[in-house]
C-alpha cells in the first residue's frame, strides 16, 4: 500500500467497510468481459495486481475507442502508471461512464478502493449498451430506454371516479375495539 502502515481505531473501520464492499465473483466476471474484449488471456494474479498498473486498462478502453489513448506507458516510476489510470479515467467518462461511478487513481495505485474501480469497470460494461456501433460483449443489466406513452383526454378523466386502492378500504372494519389512553379493564 505505497508505505502505509497498518490502520488502527476508525482508518482500520473504514478499511474494513471498503474491502466488505468487493466480491470476488464479480471481480472474476469483470476479468473474464476484459478477456473476451482484448482477446488475451490476462496475467495470472489479483484483480486489483492485474489491473493496478493501468496498461490493461488502456488497452481496454482502445478496444472500445480505437485510438483514444495514444500513449500508453508500460514501464517506468509510479507516475507513468498512474497517468495511465488517469488516461482510461478520461477516456470512460468520454465513453458514457457518468462522473460519480469513475474511480480516483489512488483508489487503485493505492489499493484503497478496489470496490469502486470494480463499479466504474461495471458502469463502462453497461455504458457499451449505449453504443450501438459497438459488437463486442457488453456487462452488466442493460440500462433501461424511455417507454414515453400517449393518454387521450377521455382515458385521464375515466380515473377520476374510482377509488384508488391507495386510499384503503375498511371491508366493514370499524374502530369500536380501539380504546387509545384506556387502561385495561380485567
Amino acid at each position: 500500500m505505497s508505505g502505509r502502515g497498518p490502520a488502527y481505531g476508525l482508518s482500520a473501520q473504514v478499511a474494513n467497510k471498503l474491502a466488505g464492499k468487493r466480491d470476488p465473483a464479480l471481480e472474476a466476471e469483470i476479468l473474464q468481459w476484459i478477456e473476451a474484449i482484448l482477446g488475451q488471456k490476462l496475467p495470472p494474479g489479483s484483480f486489483d495486481d492485474v489491473l493496478r498498473d493501468g496498461v490493461i486498462l488502456c488497452n481496454l478502453m482502445n478496444k472500445l475507442m480505437p485510438g483514444c489513448i495514444q500513449k500508453i506507458n508500460t514501464s517506468g516510476g509510479q507516475f507513468k502508471m498512474m497517468e495511465n489510470i488517469n488516461r482510461f479515467q478520461e477516456a470512460a467518462k468520454k465513453w458514457g461512464v457518468p462522473e460519480i461511478d469513475v474511480f480516483q487513481t489512488v483508489d487503485l495505485w493505492e489499493k484503497r478502493n478496489i470496490g469502486q474501480v470494480g463499479q466504474c469497470l461495471m458502469a463502462l460494461g453497461r455504458a457499451c449498451y449505449t453504443h450501438p456501433e459497438w459488437k463486442g460483449p457488453c456487462l452488466g443489466p442493460k440500462p433501461s430506454e424511455e417507454n414515453k406513452r400517449e393518454f387521450t383526454e377521455e382515458q385521464l378523466r375515466a380515473s377520476e371516479g374510482m377509488i384508488n386502492l391507495q386510499y384503503g378500504t375498511n371491508k366493514g372494519a370499524n374502530a369500536s375495539g380501539l380504546n387509545f389512553g384506556n387502561t385495561r379493564h380485567m
